[in-house]
């Protein structure tokens, strides 16, 4: 299982990552070898290592190219579409039962715990998640959605562990209401939104 026939270094890369996602996510970190993601992508352990420094790199470029990515992908699709609107919308589909890619982040996240090796690439992935999140923040307070005495870092952060954390508790283990669940992101969005009573009875 060597390089393939026709297929581009491109290609052999992408084939690697969504072998890397598939594996990881049904075996978990420790429990997969480089040796079972190359026969997945078909293709020798020598290309593999061509593509990759090591399993943990791969972990984490597979994350990075097929992990959970709901909240960037409706905003390209429309970009005009408010943020606080977007939040709710990817908010209310966090108690879901998880994909593969859900299942890729909890695994990348438990193995950052025991593998120095995971968790300097997790560290960049985080915060690079997390400067992305706090720049949606600071459009929408220049949009006047949301308050712009909030910190955008912090809020971030928030959003963050909300999603990595709904990846540990699938409704196998606890389910909510759809509707109350609903209820109560559209509370929590309402009370990040500027204060305009406060704005209204400011003197003239």
């Amino acid at each position: 299982m060597g390089r393939i026939a026709g297929v581009t270094a491109a290609e052999t890369r992408e084939r690697l990552l969504r072998a890397a996602a598939e594996v990881f996510a049904q075996r978990g970190y420790d429990g997969t070898r480089v040796a079972d993601i190359a026969a997945t992508a078909k293709v020798s352990n020598g290309a593999l290592y061509a593509h990759f420094g090591s399993k943990a790199d791969l972990l984490v470029a597979a994350l990075r190219a097929h992990g959970p990515r709901l909240l960037a992908d409706l905003l390209a699709a429309d970009p005009s579409r408010s943020i606080t609107d977007l939040l709710v919308v990817v908010g209310r589909r966090l108690p879901r039962r998880r994909d593969a890619s859900g299942y890729l982040i909890v695994e990348a996240l438990v193995a950052a715990r025991r593998d120095e090796d995971v968790a300097g690439p997790m560290r960049d992935y985080v915060g690079e998640r997390a400067d992305w999140l706090a720049g949606l923040v600071h459009v929408a307070q220049r949009d006047g959605e949301l308050d712009p005495a909030l910190p955008p870092g912090a809020l971030a952060h928030f959003c963050l562990l909300l999603a990595m954390g709904s990846a540990l508790i699938p409704p196998s283990l606890h389910a909510v209401d759809d509707e109350e669940w609903h209820a109560l992101l559209t509370r929590i969005v309402t009370a990040l939104a500027p204060d305009t009573t406060a704005q209204r009875g400011a003197p003239e």
